[in-house]
């Protein structure tokens, strides 16, 4: 089985190895995804509107016949007579917020597994939180049980946008990962408060249920969605993701209104789905401190 949970609180700012960022082009309907350049903005996709000339408009030397279209997706008139209609205002540029990705959180900071395909003895000690995301992909990893996506979410402007719908998408299944499962509890920490999600990827048509969660002994209810954000009232959600007999590829998508305008934007590892693997059979291992080697470990 595999859950999601997410949680919103205040905006966290995470270190520039696990985390991504995004914003996109705006139309009709708009969907943005990120990429894996750079802080991890991606190019989006998006139905504006464009034009014409009118018949009446004779076009310039240096213009085609036909509108050109600018790169923010909206269309461009060649310049006419004096006394032609004006242009229409070009369309707002991009969705109304903003977001971050980190896909490498671990459990109130501390505790996550990997399955890996080496022998103990070729795998390296357990990193710190902030440099997981470069540790699992040097050693070639795959989320064990369980993927924790934190989310912070905010607007561009004061204007607010509502967060109508979050969907999980699963894109693949198969037979778990081979391997072993390294687990990472070295020392616990963050002081994230975040609403929760449940999802399970089992499940032919998974959907994100807000649940009740618990934040060092203090509850966190349940809140549903929508949720308003702005410029100066971010969220964070935290996402928990789990499988008990899949490799699982999935990413999310979270819909937003704001001023008449609505859209989707893809949330993914970089313009990659998740993943998730169960780790039901697989040897597991933690790592001994004093002898620095992985040991067996008893569950």
């Amino acid at each position: 089985m595999c859950a999601v949970l997410a949680t919103v609180g205040s905006l966290s700012f995470l270190p520039d190895d696990r985390k991504t960022s995004g914003s996109g082009a705006v139309g009709a309907v708009e969907e943005s995804r990120e990429s894996g350049s750079g802080d991890g903005a991606g190019p989006a996709r998006s139905v504006a509107p464009t034009g014409s000339p009118s018949a009446s408009t004779p076009p310039s030397p240096s213009s085609s016949p036909s509108a050109r279209h600018g790169g923010n997706g909206t269309a461009s008139r060649a310049p006419g007579p004096s006394g032609s209609p004006a242009a229409p205002d070009a369309a707002p540029a991009g969705p109304p917020l903003t977001w971050s990705v980190d896909d490498h959180a671990w459990a109130h900071g501390c505790g996550h597994d990997y399955v890996v395909a080496k022998p103990p003895a070729q795998v390296p000690p357990p990193p710190a939180p902030q440099d997981a995301r470069t540790w699992a992909a040097t050693q070639g990893a795959v989320h064990g049980k369980e993927t924790l996506v934190e989310l912070s979410v905010q607007g561009k402007t004061d204007t607010a946008v509502v967060l109508t719908a979050l969907r999980v998408r699963v894109t693949g299944r198969s037979a778990p990962a081979s391997g072993s499962a390294y687990a990472m509890d070295q020392g616990c920490g963050g002081a994230l408060t975040p609403r929760y999600f449940d999802v399970d990827l089992d499940k032919d048509r998974p959907i994100a249920r807000a649940v009740a969660g618990n934040d060092a002994g203090t509850p966190v209810p349940a809140v549903r969605m929508p949720y308003r954000v702005s410029a100066t009232d971010p969220e964070v959600l935290l996402i928990t993701a789990r499988t008990e007999g899949c490799d699982c590829r999935w990413w999310l998508e979270l819909d937003w209104s704001s001023r008449g305008r609505t859209g989707t934007v893809r949330i993914d590892d970089r313009g990659r789905p998740f993943r998730t693997s169960a780790v039901t059979g697989l040897p597991h291992y933690e790592y001994d401190t004093l002898n620095r080697s992985w040991r067996p470990r008893s569950d």
